[in-house]
């Protein structure tokens, strides 16, 4: 009895030291956005004064103003990012997760040697040049929003991980459903899909912010200011003041904010806080998936 009470009483100890250790990983973690979000707000001439603060010196929303100066022209930015976000994570997981699946399946006679041809992928590349004049001579795709979707659909790594997740389903599922008169695609429609919703989930998470974040491409590519994503519309803005503010003789700007007021640090905040806001309010709802897929790959191999 009292050797239970013993280690009852060093399991409730442990517990504590455990929530406690977690709590304030959870504040280091969440300490730096507190950051960023304050001096979102902050007055410019107080960031150069006193430098980032946890608590605002001086409030201005200076910032926010300037980065919804034309808010048709910014949400339509927001517009052609969630249709790039979406319709490109969807294909991309399509081509990707139907590739593991045939390089899974052990009545393809050639699937290590197409392995190892998309593992050489990783390691080596022709750069940036040919990989400009393949897009736009050969695809036609400049000006074209499928140039902001077709160069990241297929991710060789985020392939490979589906893979090794479908080497630990049991291989019989496929046979009796070959022996009840299945396809292959009706295989892996029905049974491969739904079974590898968390490694689906978990890469899911990663293909949508690679094509939330990037401005390579638009940078690239894209020339017609109503087919610009959300992150090269605010780089072009910060672009923008970093020049005027470099630029001592101007006369004018092409913001409604007079040079002395420009904010330059704040802004960088803000666009921060513009672009992550739609990626913390999607994480929750495939937090569950996420976790259990980076589980199953970790235990699992």
């Amino acid at each position: 009895m009292n050797h239970y009470i013993k280690n009852s009483a060093i399991d409730k100890v442990f517990v504590l030291i455990s929530r406690a250790y977690i709590l304030f990983f959870a504040a280091v973690c969440f300490l730096p956005l507190l950051f960023v979000i304050s001096g979102s707000i902050t007055d410019e001439s107080s960031i150069m004064q006193d430098g980032f603060r946890l608590i605002p010196g001086k409030i201005s929303f200076k910032a926010y103003n300037l980065a919804f100066d034309m808010p048709e022209t910014i949400f339509r930015a927001y517009g052609v990012s969630i249709i790039v976000t979406l319709v490109g994570t969807i294909f991309s997981l399509f081509m990707i997760s139907m590739t593991a699946y045939v390089l899974h399946n052990k009545a393809f006679k050639y699937r290590n040697a197409f392995a190892l041809y998309f593992y050489l992928t990783t390691i080596f590349g022709g750069g940036l040049v040919p990989w400009y004049i393949l897009i736009v001579r050969y695809f036609h795709l400049k000006d074209n929003m499928l140039a902001l979707i077709l160069p990241g659909l297929f991710n060789v790594l985020y392939m490979i991980i589906i893979r090794s997740f479908l080497n630990t389903v049991p291989y019989s599922l496929n046979e009796s459903a070959k022996i009840d008169g299945a396809g292959e695609f009706r295989i892996y429609a029905q049974i491969i899909l739904p079974l590898s919703k968390p490694a689906l989930a978990s890469m899911g998470l990663f293909v949508a912010l690679s094509y939330w974040n990037d401005f390579l491409n638009a940078l690239l590519f894209i020339e017609n200011k109503n087919l610009f994503p959300l992150q090269f519309y605010l780089y072009n803005i910060l672009r923008k003041v970093q020049a005027v503010q470099e630029l001592a003789g101007v006369s004018g700007t092409a913001f409604s904010l007079p040079l002395s007021e420009m904010p330059n640090e704040s802004l960088k905040m803000a666009m921060s806080i513009i672009t992550v806001l739609p990626v913390m309010a999607l994480y929750p709802f495939l937090q569950k998936y996420f976790i259990k897929g980076i589980m199953i790959g970790a235990v699992k191999g």
